[in-house]
């Protein structure tokens, strides 16, 4: 399945091109994502969704497979995996183009393989799924880039908080040995974690717009009618 989405960032393309390739800077702003580790130039984390009383994880991995500035091209293969509802894997090609001085057009383009219980949502759920998800992380990437502006354009914070910071003690004779950085990521056998909040899972029904409803009805029917079955049956030996 190929879906095409597109979106426009309010910078121009040489820094839009570092932000995008920036996989720890954007991975936040993707509604239900979690970077959790990087190994040398893979990236690994999580999606989360939901459909109704239904919620998948799944885990997987990303890595790019070719970055060309010159052209503005980036490719990043990723795949996942939900034990219980299936797999998605997931060729995706940004290309950047100038929308003036200071903006950029990206055009997503991702060829999408899905299997399992995920897969008979269908492409049009599927597409207006996409398309929603892309728009608020575009809406979260020019929030995020607003307020790093803001705060490197306010001078007065800066010189406030040093005027309410205690003025610093003599130097002593022999400085002590340094203190480990408390918020540094930890590395684990070449391996750095990434500490970072659990993301509330993406729900499919609201961001489709009740399309998925459609075509999950049934399935969701089916599933509970099979719990109170289970529990009425099971209550019957009690």
């Amino acid at each position: 399945m190929e879906l095409t989405n597109t979106f426009t960032v309010d910078r121009p393309v040489a820094e839009t091109w570092r932000i995008l390739n920036d996989l720890e800077f954007i991975a936040p702003c993707m509604p239900g994502a979690k970077l959790t580790e990087v190994e040398g130039d893979e990236y690994r984390g999580l999606v989360k969704i939901k459909v109704g009383p239904i919620t998948a994880q799944y885990k997987g991995k990303a890595r790019f497979e070719s970055q060309d500035e010159a052209a503005g091209v980036a490719t990043l293969k990723a795949e996942g995996r939900d034990p219980r509802q299936g797999n998605a894997a997931a060729l995706v090609t940004a290309t950047l183009t100038e929308a003036g001085a200071d903006a950029t057009d990206v055009e997503i383009h991702t060829d999408l393989t899905i299997s399992g219980k995920i897969a008979q949502f269908g492409r049009g759920a599927i597409e207006d799924v996409s398309k929603k998800l892309l728009g608020q992380f575009a809406d979260n990437l020019q929030a995020k880039l607003d307020e790093e502006g803001a705060e490197a354009a306010d001078p007065e914070a800066d010189t406030s908080a040093a005027e309410a910071a205690p003025a610093s003690e003599p130097a002593a004779t022999e400085s002590p040995a340094a203190e480990p950085v408390a918020d540094a990521p930890a590395v684990e056998g070449g391996v750095r974690v990434i500490d970072s909040p659990d993301p509330e899972p993406v729900d499919l029904v609201s961001a489709s717009g009740g399309a998925v409803v459609k075509r999950v009805a049934p399935v969701v029917g089916a599933l509970l009618l099979l719990l109170i079955l289970r529990r009425f049956l099971g209550g019957s030996d009690d």
